[in-house]
């Protein structure tokens, strides 16, 4: 079975609950959102602004309840701060909403069905609550996608099939070696090894170009560099005699330093 089939469920189950949480988020700001601005009213707050009232609130407890889930390596101290501010945020949402239920169950005659203060005031604290229960929700959502979602770094992609061209009989002809040029199995089988050892006048010539040291010496280990560094394997002997030609020819004694 194919990759995409086995994660797209994943995929749908992730949205179907990302719209379910938008759906209650809304939902519980609408609701905080009138009690709250009705309480503002009750307050004197002027007419523009008991509409910014609501969004102070319930929009701290958002904002904070996500600050929340991005500091959980913080430091304790900067997390028991946010923790007071949205605890605060939710306690006032929380009271704010309870009390106009309340002072509304009490002034309001029912003609059916009527309901303590006490249940009133808790049925009136669930829309605070779920706002910031749902802000929560969607974060945890998004963090557990980004940790179970497979890399797709382009390293790890199977390298695309090239098309194999087509060649015509006349084409194929022409592209195949002649007779003289095909090697045979001995020539094929010739190991290529290294280059023979450099005789006597090849290690003068090359000892020649390499620097002299204190008083006009050639230093073994650099000859020996040298040597190789044409490709030649270094033979002990045939240094030494190679050295002491050299020497000869400037007059200066080969004591053979190393």
């Amino acid at each position: 079975m194919s990759a995409p089939a086995t994660t797209a469920p994943s995929t749908r189950g992730l949205t179907a609950i990302r719209v379910g949480i938008a759906v209650i988020g809304v939902t519980g700001f609408a609701l905080s959102y009138a009690a709250l601005r009705q309480m503002a009213v009750a307050t004197n707050t002027p007419g523009p602004l008991t509409y910014a009232f609501p969004i102070l609130i319930d929009g701290f407890i958002a904002i904070g309840t996500g600050a929340l889930l991005l500091m959980r390596t913080a430091p304790v101290r900067a997390r028991l701060y946010v923790w007071s501010l949205v605890g605060v945020a939710t306690l006032t949402s929380v009271w704010a909403n309870a009390l106009h239920a309340i002072r509304l169950n009490q002034q309001i005659r029912h003609g059916g069905i009527h309901l303590d203060d006490v249940t009133v005031g808790a049925l009136s604290a669930i829309a605070p609550l779920a706002l910031a229960g749902a802000v929560h929700f969607y974060l945890l959502t998004r963090h557990h996608q980004a940790q179970h979602e497979p890399s797709t770094h382009p390293a790890q992609q199977p390298p695309a099939e090239l098309p194999t061209p087509r060649a015509d009989s006349a084409d194929v002809a022409e592209s195949l070696p002649a007779a003289a040029d095909i090697p045979t199995p001995a020539s094929a089988a010739k190991p290529r090894g290294r280059r023979p050892s450099a005789s006597v006048d090849q290690l003068v010539e090359i000892g020649r170009t390499v620097p002299r040291g204190p008083k006009g010496l050639i230093q073994r280990t650099k000859f020996e560099a040298a040597v190789r560094g044409e490709g030649h394997p270094v033979a002990k002997d045939r240094l030494v005699e190679a050295m002491d030609i050299i020497h000869a020819e400037t007059g200066t004694p080969a004591d053979d330093p190393a």
